[in-house]
């Protein structure tokens, strides 16, 4: 009859220390936050959170323009007796020219949603049907009417450029749960991207490998990721050995921060080589999953694309996953600052698809 195996306390220490069990018990403390990887030669290792962290996955969707909240959350029932009248305050303001619009009225009605009796308006159908699961916020506001430091100041919390996003400090403070994505990813519009274009996730002050990495949203999602010709494997692997041995030459001579971040990519390169096709291929969902996020439908089908793709990179361990939504910067039609009547100009189209995905995602 066959024992199982014991595994005293002096074999479990020695098992740990060698062999492909000491990498695969090292991977899991470290995706479990218990231990932290040893850092690129040069560069420095961050420092383990003060607190464990609640937050284990992110999705911002950044509507380029900024959505209106009198149409969304923000119930102002005054307008309605004030629609088409002037603001009545003497002081110019320092923006547009000097000049206000006459006060407009909310386009979509409001109503009290769930038992908190949070308003919503019916621009937000799904979203008001967990009306009791939302945190709204209608106390922020940005200082600037103007779109590149406003959707800075989205981001980063500053109107000028160069200051960590929110999706660096997410992977500063979390780290990633894989070691095949990065644990930053940014998905912009296929129509344009975000005013401010590649600032938006941006390191800033941290280190270089905490800043967000661009899927593009036709075609490839990386491009380059793969040779345009074929390479020999073991010639491949050499090239790999030879230039991460100038490398680390490099970096015991004063090599930078924006080095040890290039060394890393590279050996993520070749991990991403097969997680991003996999992560990447919507094919593999179902038709009907395709269908619920608005790929079948003209108006949301790149959205819609984005929505789906987020959702499948967190399920594969991406911390921080940004949607932009909207781009082309001077175009109101692709933005969402709405300057005129929404509903005449299809705006709640939009806003019904962002709902709807938004909700599934």
């Amino acid at each position: 009859m066959n024992r199982p195996t014991t595994l005293d306390r002096r074999d479990f220490f020695s098992w740990t220390t060698s062999g492909i069990g000491a990498a695969a018990f090292a991977s899991l403390l470290c995706q479990d936050g218990v231990a932290r990887a040893e850092p690129v030669p040069g560069d420095a290792d961050d420092p383990p959170p003060h607190h464990a962290a609640k937050a284990k996955r992110v999705v911002h969707i950044c509507l380029c323009g900024g959505l209106s909240h009198l149409d969304s959350f923000d119930y102002k029932p005054k307008l309605a007796e004030r629609h088409g009248q002037p603001l009545g305050e003497s002081e110019k303001p320092d923006v547009f020219f000097g000049k206000v619009g006459l006060l407009r009225k909310n386009d979509w009605e409001f109503h009290q949603r769930g038992e908190s009796g949070l308003w919503v308006s019916d621009l937000f159908p799904h979203l008001a049907e967990v009306a009791d699961e939302l945190t709204i916020i209608n106390s922020m506001f940005a200082e600037s009417s103007s779109h590149t430091p406003a959707t800075f100041q989205e981001n980063s919390g500053f109107r000028l450029n160069g200051f960590p996003v929110l999706g660096a400090w997410l992977s500063y403070g979390l780290g990633c749960a894989t070691d095949e994505l990065p644990a930053y990813i940014a998905l912009p519009d296929v129509r344009g991207m975000p005013a401010g274009t590649s600032a938006n996730w941006t390191n800033g002050f941290l280190p270089a490998r905490h800043q967000g990495v661009v899927f593009r949203s036709q075609g490839d999602p990386i491009l380059d990721l793969f040779p345009s010709r074929p390479i020999d494997a073991k010639t491949e692997q050499a090239s790999r050995e030879l230039l991460a041995a100038m490398n680390r030459e490099h970096l015991t001579r004063g090599g930078d921060d924006v080095l040890a971040a290039r060394m890393r990519s590279y050996a993520m390169a070749a991990k991403m080589q097969l997680a991003v096709p996999e992560v990447t291929d919507l094919n593999q969902e179902s038709a009907t999953t395709r269908t619920a996020y608005g790929m079948d439908r003209k108006e949301s089908a790149d959205f819609g694309r984005n929505c789906l793709l987020a959702r499948r990179l967190l399920e594969k361990g991406v911390r921080f996953v940004q949607l932009f939504s909207g781009g082309a910067f001077g175009s109101p039609r692709i933005n969402w600052d709405g300057h005129e009547d929404w509903q005449s100009r299809g705006a709640g189209n939009w806003s019904l698809s962002a709902d709807t995905l938004s909700r599934r995602s």
